[in-house]
Formats: C-alpha cells, sequence, structure tokens
C-alpha cells in the first residue's frame, strides 16, 4: 500500500485554502441569512385555520356535536400583515365576524376563505361563527385573535 507524503509547507499551503474558502463560504452565508431576516419583516405571514365538528352519542342514545375554529387562539403582532387561511372541512358553512372590526366573511365545506389581518391596536379579537354562536347551536364556536 502505497501513502501520499506531502511536505510541511505543501500541507499547510492546502490547509490555508481550506480554511480562506471556509471563512469565504460561511460570510457568504450570513449575508445571504441576513438578507432572508430582513425581507421577512416586509413579507404577509400566512396562518392555516379550519372548521372542526366534534361529534358523539351518549349512553342512552342522544348525540352531541360542537364546531369550533383549529386553532383556537392566534396571536398576532401589532401592525403585522397576516392572510388567514381558513378551510372549511366539517359543516356546510360557518358565516362569521370579527369583533370590533368590519370584517366578515363565509367558510363553506370543501373551499378555503382568505381573511387579510392587520390590527393597528393591541387586544384581543374574537372570530365568531355566526351558526354556532352558542351551547343551544352546538358552539360556540369563537377563535381568539390575540394582538400584542
Amino acid at each position: 500500500m502505497r501513502f501520499l507524503v506531502f511536505k510541511k509547507e505543501t500541507l499547510l499551503f492546502f490547509l490555508a485554502i481550506g480554511f480562506v474558502l471556509v471563512t469565504i463560504s460561511a460570510w457568504i452565508m450570513l449575508r445571504a441569512g441576513d438578507t432572508a431576516v430582513f425581507n421577512q419583516n416586509s413579507e404577509i405571514r400566512e396562518i392555516h385555520m379550519v372548521t372542526v365538528e366534534y361529534k358523539t352519542q351518549t349512553r342512552d342514545g342522544k348525540e352531541l356535536e360542537a364546531y369550533r375554529w383549529d386553532p383556537g387562539t392566534i396571536i398576532l403582532q401589532k401592525g403585522e400583515k397576516t392572510k388567514l387561511y381558513i378551510n372549511g372541512i366539517n359543516g356546510e358553512e360557518h358565516p362569521f365576524y370579527i369583533e370590533g372590526t368590519s370584517i366578515k366573511g363565509t367558510v363553506k365545506k370543501g373551499e378555503e376563505t382568505v381573511v387579510p389581518l392587520q390590527f393597528d391596536k393591541a387586544g384581543t379579537y374574537r372570530l365568531i361563527c355566526e351558526v354556532h354562536s352558542d351551547k343551544a347551536h352546538n358552539g360556540p364556536m369563537i377563535a381568539d385573535i390575540v394582538v400584542d
């Protein structure tokens, strides 16, 4: 078996070249990372939500069901531009509104509803389904939008 033998100077030369290349690569990746982080602040955040139905039957045969938004709470920063994508999974349709705003819409089964959001005031805004607004109507189907 033959081994390659290098002079000490040659080995140090290749190590120095390798170090320079790694340093340049790290610098390029760091610069690209800085740009990506900068661009994230100007992009619109996407949040995905679905309509959910829980259904069961009691021992005496009575059917129980409840509707919910999932996730039930989303957290936003004041002034943050967001698109809320709501997919209708359960229930034929869910007309909704967001308290304290003029935002209204309807989520239909098998469809996606896109709701642009941007809040200039901190607080909790409730996303309320008008069909399932209380226990008597298999609710409440309410999600909290918390703005810090």
